[in-house]
């Protein structure tokens, strides 16, 4: 009876043992497949679930940085790279099993305006981005040229805050007045900001995102902890060394191979399961690069375009097929929250003009080409920036908390790890707050700086438009003809960055055709600046503390050919526009040599330069209710552009 047991015994653990061994067979196989959910294997040994339509638990937090500032050297930047390998993407799957805590800060403040001016991200701002956020679950980095292999750690986000100031990443903001801003007298801060972005209540402009703990300058600090068996993002020793060298300058016809370059090779990640919309935006660009040939449409002026036949079909697909899905989660006033004067307006028209939208919105995500996170780099500024300090954290974690919050309540984020995800940000310290959570974003940048992340055939060079008028966005456009424009150049702005001091240097009160000017008395209206605009043939557009200015706008509103002097400035639309056939562009280097550079231009040719300025004006110009090919449509046709190039084939 006992050896028959044993004969028994033995029959069935080879039995169980096959049905072991032909289940990880079958799991592997499906991981070698790459069915939809992607790490099966993974999955087996993670708290994370495999997401399904109706929930997921993957987090922001998964998600990788394509560039990591690490002792002020910039990783896995393609955009700084002009070599023919500069956008190789290399596919590698960062291990980790780990528990996510869904962060939570609390800060005081009281929002309002402040100077517009950048201060930076300071050092100790760029190492805490990489330590204070782990990331997991990540599997793909755009790198230059080569291949990272596979890291492992374990990470747990817990961020508390407490009154311990012992802590080493202790976050110390305090509450701050500004004065000049509707929400300077009516914004009270409170409760934490994972309620501050859930909730979305348009009859309040009250900001729920921290609790207020006393009215002095001392409030709770919020430390940044890791749990004991957490692991810092750790650089790998091929890269800490060996940094592939950044040219100094990148020039207009550099950024434009670049661009070529990015087209042929860049593709993002593919998605954790494909869908009709992935078919809809490869067919979209074999309709693209096979476009009809476009000749004398009375719309498009061919020669301001790089090529003005598939911009034309591109823009016909975008009209017929582009649908956008919208979130509506988030807090008033970074989200939901738009404003429409100043140097900042472009995110703010844009933000209303395409929450208005009922073209391109859907409310049906699952047929949504592409996501808007509908926050604001300046109300983010405003509302969460303590003036003086330097840091940028807090902004940081708020982002960072939000994509979470999307992420965590949606599958969408999850699918393409947020490559179908845009954000629109024209503050300087948008590339900055934007570079780790929204990384894999579509990010439409005024601060468009090829040396500080910009990303060709992703990313998209946003305008900077000074609006000053709301109720009228057109009022005083245009300037003289051509022949009544009796100045040379005109320049008139404060003294921001290196370059401005170095123009007046050699051109204030120098030369009589050169108007080079600090920053200019007040009148009515701005009066003198926009008389200038209108009545000068070149207008400076000087870089200040960032790349970016308005005056290129500007210029192009008043019809006056623009000069640019911002080394790696990537120039608003650059995947359609060609920029050098209205502009001037001149290197930093050049500045004492300017007015032969303007005088060595034949006025035949400024006259066309000239005329073209007028035929791209159309580009630039907000109005009230969009019309076609205007800023609005350009600015999403952009974006649309850039995701049809990027999406990744089957």
């Amino acid at each position: 009876m006992g050896q028959e047991f044993l004969s028994l015994f033995q029959l069935e653990t080879k039995r169980l043992l096959w049905l072991i061994g032909i289940t990880f067979a079958v799991i592997i196989t499906f991981q070698y497949l790459e069915f939809p959910y992607g790490t099966v294997l993974l999955s087996l040994f993670s708290t994370d679930k495999i997401p399904t339509p109706g929930n997921s638990t993957f987090k922001a937090s998964d998600m990788p940085s394509k560039s990591e500032s690490v002792n002020n050297v910039t990783l896995f930047n393609l955009a700084h790279s002009t070599d023919n390998h500069a956008f190789e993407i290399a596919n590698k799957t960062w291990m980790s099993g780990e528990n996510n805590t869904i962060p939570r800060t609390g800060f005081v403040l009281e929002p309002g305006s402040t100077t517009n001016k950048s201060l930076g991200f300071d050092e100790s701002d760029q190492s805490s981005v990489v330590e204070s956020f782990k990331r997991s679950d990540n599997v793909s980095e755009t790198q230059q040229a080569r291949d990272l292999g596979p890291k492992s750690f374990n990470n747990t986000i817990d961020l508390s805050f407490s009154t311990n100031h012992s802590q080493e990443d202790n976050i110390s903001p305090r509450t701050e007045q500004k004065s000049g801003s509707p929400y300077a007298s009516s914004t009270n801060v409170s409760t934490n900001i994972i309620t501050a972005v859930l909730s979305n209540d348009s009859s309040h402009s009250t900001i729920s995102l921290f609790q207020k703990d006393n009215v002095t300058n001392s409030i709770k600090k919020g430390s940044v902890r890791s749990s004991q068996n957490d692991a810092k993002i750790s650089v790998p020793n091929e890269y800490k060394d060996s940094h592939t060298p950044i040219p100094e300058v990148t020039t207009v016809s550099e950024m434009n191979k670049l661009l070529l370059q990015s087209h042929a090779s860049y593709r993002c990640m593919r998605p954790r399961w494909f869908s009709d919309v992935d078919q809809e935006l490869l067919w979209a660009r074999s309709e693209i690069e096979n476009a009809p040939i476009v000749k004398n449409d009375p719309n498009l002026y061919a020669h301001i375009y790089q090529n003005v036949s598939m911009f034309k079909r591109s823009y016909e697909l975008m009209e017929k097929t582009l649908k956008v899905y919208v979130y509506s989660e988030g807090a008033r006033p970074i989200l939901h929250s738009p404003f429409f004067t100043g140097i900042y307006a472009s995110e703010g028209w844009f933000m209303k003009q395409m929450e208005a939208n009922k073209r391109f919105v859907t409310r049906d995500p699952k047929k949504a080409h592409l996501f808007y996170l509908p926050f604001s780099s300046r109300m983010l500024e405003e509302a969460l920036y303590v003036q003086g300090s330097h840091s940028h954290k807090n902004l940081i974690q708020y982002l960072h908390n939000y994509v979470d919050m999307i992420a965590g309540k949606y599958t969408f984020w999850n699918r393409t790890r947020g490559a179908d995800h845009f954000l629109v940000g024209c503050h300087d310290w948008a590339p900055g707050e934007t570079k780790v959570d929204m990384a894999n974003c579509i990010r439409a940048l005024c601060n468009a700086d090829v040396k500080e992340g910009f990303v060709f055939g992703k990313d998209v060079s946003l305008p900077e438009t000074y609006v000053r008028n709301a109720q009228i966005p057109t009022k005083d456009l245009g300037g003289n003809s051509a022949s009544k424009r009796a100045t040379l150049a005109f320049f008139a702005g404060s003294m921001h960055g290196y370059v401005r001091p170095i123009l007046l240097q050699h051109w204030e009160n120098k030369d009589p055709d050169m108007k080079i000017f600090g920053k200019l008395p007040k009148s009515k209206g701005n009066r003198n600046y926009i008389q200038y605009m209108k009545s000068s043939k070149y207008c400076i557009c000087a870089k200040g503390y960032e790349v970016n200015s308005p005056r290129v706008v500007e210029a192009i509103f008043y019809e006056c050919v623009p000069v640019i002097i911002s080394d790696n400035f990537v120039p608003p639309f650059f995947e359609v526009l060609n920029w050098e056939s209205f502009a001037v562009i001149v290197l930093e280097k050049d500045i004492p040599n300017l007015k032969n550079i303007l005088l060595s231009i034949p006025e035949k040719t400024y006259l066309r330069l000239q005329m073209r300025v007028k035929k791209v004006q159309q580009h630039f110009l907000w109005h009230k209710n969009p019309v076609k090919y205007d800023i609005f449509h350009m600015i999403l046709h952009s974006i649309w552009y850039n995701r049809v190039f990027s999406a990744p084939a089957r």
